[in-house]
């Protein structure tokens, strides 16, 4: 079939002048039409012998779509220059064919469309609830048609499972049609309309490039409609946006409550989604296997099938559950009746039977939240004896006090709270109860009558110990449910499942914590609406993510215990809140990271926490050397703020003790220290020692180099000042090229090149020396950071040194980024190089967190300095400052992390490599221990500034902090603390290698 034919019947019959190129279909001639201004159509010549009430069905609905939602996302029908929309026009062989035309929808099919977040798939919800809105009133004869794809029919397959030859599979679907089976009476009696039908991943379609937000951008192909219960609609599109998705019932759930938003369901829809998806999935695999049979020959029929198969088998979703959660998301009650007992709850607060036998309206609270608490010390590890001493402050000589509801807590550190295979996977961190801690043995009294539902002994680290839950039941014949946690396991002696306990009856008693689950002694008490995917496995604590399904099924408990709502309800300080108060208060260039800010409210070792506890790995901050929250470095400071913080105008030997430290990781003839506040401060004190030494003022830097942000450290700083708005270069200031063998000028197959990059100091100098100002030094990142994580070839830094002392300089090494061992084979850069500096500048990284930095120099160059005037930094050198930086230095040493660095580099770059390898956008992967950058390109090998955000934001969706660096903001930076695992690399190079994917596919 040649494209001049109907080339030429495009611009006869609609006058448009186009290129033609084949788009797939099955039966039909689908063309994409571009005409000159770069405007596009399809073009569809449908089959010979194709019904018209079938075209003329789709075009119809189409254009009724137009007429009354006219801004609707699909395709509109172009009539012909006649006025006509559908055409019987000729084909090459005389065959006639039904012809017509719409416009092009920008983006691509959902298929093929990443990431597919929750927000773009509420957002296909949206669209797909419009189009059933907007279709309710359409009418067509063939809506009435009789087809294997109307999910009305789908009992058809009862008879054909014995084309499933593997028993198991076949099980699985007499299973599943089954439960259709009970399902066709309720179908029945819902009303009918015309519904899209057939809302596959190739049926959506998606735009938005790379870094911008995806949109639905269409809906298409309208060839499989029929009239049938909406909710058919959305369970068709349902089982296609489970397929292989990490998170099916997120997913899930994200579909849903976008439809409801558009076009609300009821509770009974919603009821049988999951059923119906199931439904669709074994027609279409019942359907292929049939084809199969049919053509053996084709293998795409049979690979079709996978997704399906992985998701019937593979899934371990309880329907119960999941409905509670499609029910939560749409705000419709999580089970029948659940409005009711709310209500019930609310009649009655005040009248129940005190569950402590005392009045808890004067009862103190204790938070153990995460922006208000310390426990526990490691949030992955909480040991018996630190859990039975968990909220000890809020102890007042046995008096009751209680825990919030709702209250996001890092004390369930037990690898069953975490939802995924890393330490920075989604974990369960929200309290879904009141609890009331008091000592063990007090008694606890059953709020109103109930019966035993379970009674039960839990002895696992953490669990409930012994637990009681009650079911009870409102006047009009509700049920809810209650549950009593960590206590005495006497009860199982007592109490047994049918038990009636009455109201205000004492039936259990507090735990003590070799009972109760290891616990400080407390009643964990918690209400549910449902047991239903529970059973009685409560969870006590939720996912963050998922409370809009936990709130509805475990409300806050506080009408039972007498009390209002918000006295026991936890409200974290939300993120939106501090940033309004950032942006009023603070300057506009004090930067935030990510497009969504992460608000961190505590740490350990390379771990980070926001306010509702979700973990993230932190690939990123360097300043956190030894780890975040450093038992050790807590100590030490806390153990000085409680003796004296001196200066150094006084004597004390921690000051030395510190000095001979770090003087023992340098050359001998490093002799003198100088402590300082910040690495700002060392560059600029570093600055003034070279002139006072040399007598000039004159600098050379390389290019895109960053040492502070005071005016001196500015000016050396090109980083800062030739960014637009920058101060511009001093005169004083000459700049060299970055040596970049990636990207400079001289590359890595050249084998002179670190002396050719050396080179490139000499006309700075003379420059220098012919405006008179002299060399006073050269200073330089060892390896270049914010230049982009660049590692100078072997042998640059000592031919450049060699340029400058000719010229009578003094060459200043700042090892802020890269000293104290994260190199893992060198404790210093410039040990790799093999240069001897004559100042090197420490900064953040040596105190942990704790404001300090350093400057070490020779006795001639500070004897130079010495020149009456007192040099004098307040908290430099302060007793605690001092102690804080030799511990960091002891723990490097006795924690093994220089080595650690060594080893978790090596296994991280070999991780890159491999992605290097992949993925054509990964430009380089370069770098040393944990000093590591992945420099990012376009198809053209120029820097991919966008591509970087993009993962770097991405990465943060997948809870890894990473940064970005270079001129062109094109590199990743891998920079973690040096207690990173194994675990942890693999998980960066695993969650970046699925980043890259999306990459790929965009």
């Amino acid at each position: 079939m040649t494209f001049a034919h109907w080339s030429a019947a495009l611009r006869e019959h609609w006058g448009i002048d186009a290129e033609l190129s084949r788009l797939d279909g099955e039966y039909d001639l689908n063309f994409l039409a571009k005409d000159n201004g770069d405007q596009g159509y399809i073009l569809k010549a449908m089959r010979p012998g194709c019904e018209k009430w079938l075209v003329d069905m789709q075009v119809k609905a189409l254009e009724h779509i137009a007429s009354n939602e006219p801004e609707f996302p699909c395709p509109r029908v172009i009539p012909s220059t006649a006025g006509e929309s559908l055409l019987t026009l000729p084909d090459e062989d005389g065959q006639d064919r039904l012809v017509w035309l719409v416009n092009q929808l920008p983006g691509r099919c959902y298929a093929k469309a990443e990431p597919k977040s929750d927000a773009l798939i509420h957002e296909v919800g949206q669209v797909l609830g419009g189009s059933a809105k907007v279709l309710a009133d359409f009418r067509h004869e063939g809506l009435k048609r009789d087809f294997k794809w109307d999910l009305m029919r789908a009992g058809w397959i009862r008879d054909q499972l014995s084309c499933i030859s593997d028993p198991a599979r076949r099980a699985t679907l007499e299973g599943i049609s089954e439960d259709f089976a009970k399902l066709e009476s309720v179908l029945a009696e819902l009303p009918k309309q015309a519904i899209h039908n057939d809302a596959n991943d190739y049926n959506i379609m998606v735009a938005g490039e790379l870094g911008e937000t995806r949109r639905v951008s269409g809906l298409i192909d309208l060839g499989d409609m029929c009239a049938a219960p909406r909710v058919c609609d959305l369970a068709i599109a349902a089982a296609y946006i489970v397929l292989d998705h990490p998170e099916p019932e997120t997913a899930l759930a994200a579909l849903v409550a976008g439809y409801h938003e558009a076009y609300p369901l009821t509770p009974a829809e919603v009821d049988i989604i999951w059923p119906l998806l199931r439904a669709r999935l074994a027609v279409s695999v019942v359907n292929s296997t049939m084809m199969a049979a049919d053509n053996p020959d084709d293998p795409y029929v049979t690979i079709s099938q996978a997704p399906a198969w992985r998701f019937l088998e593979g899934n371990t979703l309880h329907g119960g559950l999941l409905t509670a959660r499609l029910r939560a998301a749409c705000g419709l009650p999580v089970v029948d009746g659940a409005d009711r007992v709310l209500a019930w709850l609310e009649q009655e607060r005040g009248s129940f039977a005190p569950l402590m036998g005392q009045d808890l309206a004067d009862a103190p609270l204790g938070s153990l939240s995460v922006e208000h608490s310390a426990w526990p010390q490691n949030p992955f590890h909480m040991p018996l004896e630190e859990a039975a001493r968990v909220g000890e402050e809020f102890e007042d000589n046995g008096r009751v006090w209680l825990g919030y509801y709702h209250e996001p807590r890092l004390i369930y550190t037990d690898a069953a709270f975490r939802k995924g295979p890393w330490k920075a996977s989604n974990r369960r961190t929200v309290h879904l109860a009141v609890d009331a801690f008091a000592p063990a043995g007090t008694p606890v009294f059953a709020p109103l009558c109930g019966e035993v539902f379970a009674a039960e002994y839990r002895d696992g680290h953490l669990d409930y110990g012994g637990v009681i839950i009650l079911k009870h039941e409102t006047p009009e014949g509700d049920s809810f449910f209650t549950l009593y946690g960590h206590l005495d396991p006497e009860i199982l002696d007592r109490l047994k499942p049918g038990d009636t306990v009455e109201k205000g009856e004492e039936f259990c008693r507090l735990g003590a914590p070799g009972q109760n689950g290891g616990w400080a002694p407390h009643v964990h008490f918690q209400l549910a609406l449902t047991t239903e995917g529970i059973e009685t496995d409560w969870p006590g604590v939720g996912d963050p993510d998922d409370m809009y399904l936990w709130r509805a099924l475990c409300p806050n408990p506080a009408a039972l215990l007498n009390l209002p709502d918000g006295k026991v309800e936890y409200a974290p300080t939300r993120k939106e809140d501090v940033l309004a108060g950032r942006r009023a208060h603070f300057g506009g260039n004090l930067s935030l990271t990510y497009n969504d800010p992460v608000m961190l409210m505590r740490g350990w070792k390379h771990h980070l926490f926001d306010e509702w506890g979700r973990p993230y790995l932190d690939a990123y901050n360097n300043v956190p050397h030894v780890g975040h929250a450093h038992p050790r470095i807590h100590a030490v400071a806390a153990d000085q703020l409680k003796r004296v913080n001196s200066n150094t105008r006084y004597l004390h030997p921690a000051q030395t003790a510190f000095a001979d430290k770090l003087l023992s990781k340098l050359p001998d003839h490093f002799e003198v220290c100088f402590f300082v506040n910040s690495g700002t401060e060392a560059n600029e004190l570093a600055l003034r020692l070279a002139r006072a030494h040399t007598g000039a003022k004159g600098m050379v830097s390389p290019d895109h180099g960053y040492h502070g942000n005071t005016t001196g450290a500015m000016s050396i700083s090109a980083y800062k000042f030739n960014k637009p708005g920058g101060i511009g270069q001093a005169d004083w200031v000459e700049l060299i090229e970055v040596a970049d063998d990636y990207r400079g000028s001289f590359r890595r197959d050249d084998p002179d090149r670190a002396q050719k990059f050396a080179d490139l100091a000499d006309p700075a100098i003379l420059r220098l020396q012919e405006k008179g100002h002299g060399i006073a030094g050269f200073i330089a990142e060892t390896f270049p950071s914010v230049g982009g994580q660049i590692i100078p070839p072997k042998g640059y830094l000592p031919a450049v040194y060699d340029k400058i002392r000719a010229a009578g300089g003094v060459c200043i090494a700042d090892e802020v980024q890269t000293g104290l061992g994260r190199l893992g084979e060198f404790y210093f850069g410039f040990e790799h190089q093999g240069a001897m500096p004559d100042i090197v500048v420490m900064g953040k990284p040596i105190g942990n967190g704790h404001p300090l930095g350093l400057l070490v120099t020779t006795k001639a160059i500070a004897e130079s300095f010495d020149n009456g005037i007192e040099f004098f930094s307040t908290f430099g050198g302060s007793t605690l400052s001092c102690r804080t930086g030799k511990e960091v230095l002891d723990i490097v040493d006795d924690e093994g992390l220089q080595d650690n660095a060594r080893r978790q580099g090596v296994r991280l770059i070999n991780g890159l490599k491999m992605l290097q390898q992949k993925y054509t956008c990964v430009g380089d992967v370069r770098g040393m221990g944990l000093f590591l950058g992945l420099e990012l390109v376009n198809a053209d090998g120029s820097e991919a500034t966008e591509i970087c955000s993009y993962i770097k934001n991405r990465m943060r969706d997948h809870r890894i902090l990473i940064g970005s660096e270079g001129p062109k903001d094109n590199i990743l930076k891998i920079r973690p603390p040096l207690t990173i695992e194994a675990e942890d690399t693999d998980m960066i190079v695993e969650i970046l290698d699925s980043i890259l994917q999306e990459v790929e596919a965009a």
